[in-house]
């Protein structure tokens, strides 16, 4: 065959596989449908890694690289257990017949909240001076301008402006559940407290994910304990049916670990971005010279430099922990400089291997390290 003809049947094999995804998705809904009806949980480690194992066998077998059929089934796994996950929402969800106002529906994650509460069933109504959105749904300029009669009302604004949204929701005094999704608490405290001291059931979550997710495995959304026992269990049944992990912690215990979770995180990429816009090298040189630890950073460095600036400045400049993190880095980069211009190599490698140990016994208590 000349080289028209090979690209012909490339682009006919090409097709082909797309048709076995679409199949495997067909029969992965029809799995979730057993799951529910059998009250098998949608997560099977075992089965996983069996699925995994004889996929890197057969491509040995056809000589394939097994690391190459790994990477597509396990993308294909995931696929799968997306489409098993939003099934078993939309069928064990609780919201049916229920009505939700989402405040600042109009962002990304507020748009997240709206679609996945509709798919459990709740009639949900967005207020956002942006306008409508996607999805359809009925959507009202301001929020105050209308009855808060409603089962829960989700506070999706941007974190400066909660705090103002959650102390004038306490006093309208609505009958349904509030929780707010703040990447940070302390500078919602009085808000929440308000709500608590009118008699409103209030709740307090971090969604530990972007709005581009579709499934949890894996994810943590973050509950915050504000002493109302009935609404906590309220905000953690909506996710009962997902497989997020859902911790519970207090407050200020929340805002020192996303100190470092997020704050050290996003200030360390801050930093080493900013490093490379002032080295007076260009981009396109270092690109040619670029190793895939410098790759794999810089992408990560990359997507932090397109998000919010503002959101990115309130997480690091609103947190009552914040400057402890950053202490810390600091800290850490100073001695990492003494030690090199000491050459001090026994300092170093010590530094080196604590980090190892220390992110070892990360990876051994990872939700589901220790499944077969």
């Amino acid at each position: 065959m000349n080289l028209e003809e090979l690209r012909t049947r490339l682009s006919r094999v090409d097709r082909q596989l797309v048709e076995l995804m679409a199949e495997r998705q067909a029969l992965s809904r029809q799995v979730a449908a057993s799951k529910l009806a059998t009250g098998s949980p949608t997560r099977d480690f075992r089965r996983e890694r069996e699925v995994l194992m004889n996929a890197r066998a057969s491509a040995t077998e056809l000589g394939v690289p097994p690391a190459v059929a790994e990477q597509v089934l396990s993308l294909l796994i995931r696929s799968s257990l997306a489409t098993q996950e939003k099934a078993r929402v939309s069928a064990q969800g609780a919201g049916s017949g229920k009505r939700a106002l989402v405040i600042g529906g109009r962002g990304k994650m507020g748009n997240w909240f709206a679609d996945f509460l509709a798919s459990q069933g709740y009639a949900v109504e967005l207020a956002d001076p942006s306008g409508p959105a996607p999805g359809g749904y009925p959507c009202r300029p301001r929020w105050e301008d209308g009855p808060l009669d409603h089962d829960l009302i989700v506070v999706a604004t941007p974190l400066g402006a909660t705090a103002q949204v959650l102390t004038a929701l306490a006093q309208r005094k609505p009958p349904g559940l509030v929780f707010d999704l703040g990447s940070i608490k302390t500078p919602l405290r009085e808000g929440l407290a308000a709500l608590g001291k009118a008699g409103v059931r209030v709740a307090s979550i971090h969604p530990m994910f972007g709005p581009d997710t579709e499934l949890l495995s894996g994810r943590h959304v973050l509950f915050i304990d504000l002493g109302d026992a009935r609404a906590l269990e309220e905000a953690q049944e909506l996710f009962a049916s997902t497989m997020a992990e859902r911790p519970v912690m207090s407050l200020d215990e929340h805002d020192r670990l996303i100190a470092y979770v997020l704050g050290l995180s996003h200030a360390l990429n801050i930093a080493f971005f900013t490093a490379l816009a002032e080295s007076g090298e260009g981009a396109p040189r270092l690109a040619r010279l670029s190793s895939s630890t410098f790759d794999a950073q810089l992408d990560v460095a990359s997507r932090v430099a397109l998000d919010s600036p503002a959101l990115y400045y309130e997480i690091q400049a609103l947190n009552e922990y914040g400057t402890e993190s950053l202490s810390a880095l600091l800290f850490a980069v100073e001695r990492l400089r003494a030690t090199v211009r000491s050459h001090d190599e026994a300092g170093f490698t010590a530094m080196m291997l604590r980090g190892r140990a220390y992110l070892a016994s990360r990876v051994s208590s990872a939700p589901g390290a220790a499944q077969p």
